[in-house]
């Protein structure tokens, strides 16, 4: 049997095993099972090579259009960067990563215009896995859907899910402790509602024989898999749907519902027409929101504030991270700083390098020479 029967085989099982605590220890072990063989075919389907995309990652942050063939990605891209991508109303008109830049509140933001996604893609077919490793190396994914087949967020969600792409959760609180002797400790938060019995044996799945395990939260079984595999990239994501400037107002509603069915609340998804550049400020807010975006104004000895080029860096940075940024050993030089704005206390506030910045911070830093 080959190892696309076994996955198969697999599979069937699991779908053939009603889930309940007596059987909880057995499908862990079968997904634990089934990860390994999938990893396994995927590398021997990849040994093999073939060309990829190199993307060197520059700005601020980078984000990743993803889309099915034909729903604008192109167009997009060329109404929010400068960006010269093809479009056509046809398949695969981008053939390869086009890289263009968003200037957006004094913010540089890489946008990637990758190939359109086909069905199969994490398994390889039209060169999706090369196309999901791009997408692996971004800040945030932005969804582009067409407004008549707002179901392919299942679809291209399901393939990133495949391509070990998690998205808008965190990773699984999970330490492993290798230990020489004394079999597989495990200690669990009460919040953890998988059984210690289920644990041991996925992890014995793996090759762990002694070992020291703490649990906390309330992973699942995939869950507790994806932490033990640490190979997972944990990603948010918002979603747009294109094309709204084609659909007459009563057929609005129908949207909102077929939304609602994917577990997508129409509130929250950005309606945009790339090509009559209409919704394309709101898009950029939430792309500016999602990615944890700060500006903090540099005030700099003997010129004044600079607000026409902040400092940009992310939400629930410091003063000392903000010293790493600026480069010049200001980390190893700094003496104190002094700040104005929404994280002060109060005008010219001294502040040492633990000091968390907020949007909009002036920021002054006294270094030694």
């Amino acid at each position: 049997m080959g190892l696309e029967e076994e996955i198969d085989a697999i599979e069937e099982e699991i779908a053939n095993t009603p889930y309940n605590k007596s059987t909880e220890a057995h499908i862990g072990r079968l997904k634990a099972k089934l990860s390994e063989k999938k990893e396994k075919l995927e590398n021997q389907s990849s040994a093999g090579g073939g060309q990829g995309y190199a993307v060197e990652k520059t700005g601020d942050a980078t984000i990743a259009l993803v889309g099915f063939p034909s729903v604008g990605k192109s167009t997009l891209i060329n109404a929010l960067t400068n960006a010269e991508s093809e479009t056509g109303a046809y398949e695969f008109t981008t053939l390869d990563v086009n890289p263009g830049m968003l200037q957006y509140r004094g913010a540089n933001i890489q946008v990637l215009d990758v190939p359109g996604l086909i069905e199969g893609a994490a398994g390889g077919r039209g060169g999706g896995r090369e196309v999901l490793s791009v997408v692996r190396t971004a800040d945030l994914v932005v969804f582009v859907l067409s407004v008549f087949e707002v179901d392919q967020y299942e679809r291209l969600s399901q393939e990133l899910y495949y391509n070990k792409i998690r998205l808008d959760t965190e990773p699984p609180s999970l330490t492993i402790t290798k230990q020489i002797k004394g079999g597989i400790n495990v200690t669990k938060s009460d919040s953890v509602e998988l059984d210690e019995q289920t644990i041991k044996d996925v992890l014995r799945e793996y090759g762990y024989v002694n070992a020291e395990v703490t649990v906390r939260g309330n992973p699942s079984i995939d869950e507790l898999i994806d932490g033990i595999m640490d190979n997972r990239v944990y990603l948010p994501s918002i979603v747009s749907v294109n094309k709204a400037d084609l659909i007459d107002r009563d057929y609005l509603p129908t949207v909102y519902e077929n939304l609602e069915e994917i577990g997508l609340d129409p509130e929250e998804v950005t309606f945009i027409s790339a090509e009559m550049e209409k919704g394309l400020d709101g898009l950029k807010d939430e792309i500016w929101e999602a990615l944890g975006l700060i500006r903090v104004y540099m005030d700099k000895p003997g010129r004044g504030t600079d607000y026409e080029e902040p400092l940009v860096i992310r939400r629930g940075m410091t003063v000392g991270d903000a010293c790493r940024k600026l480069g010049a050993n200001l980390e190893d030089r700094f003496k104190f700083a002094r700040v104005s704005g929404p994280s002060a206390k109060h005008d010219e506030q001294q502040v040492g390098k633990d000091h968390e910045l907020a949007d909009e911070d002036v920021l002054r830093i006294v270094a030694r020479k």
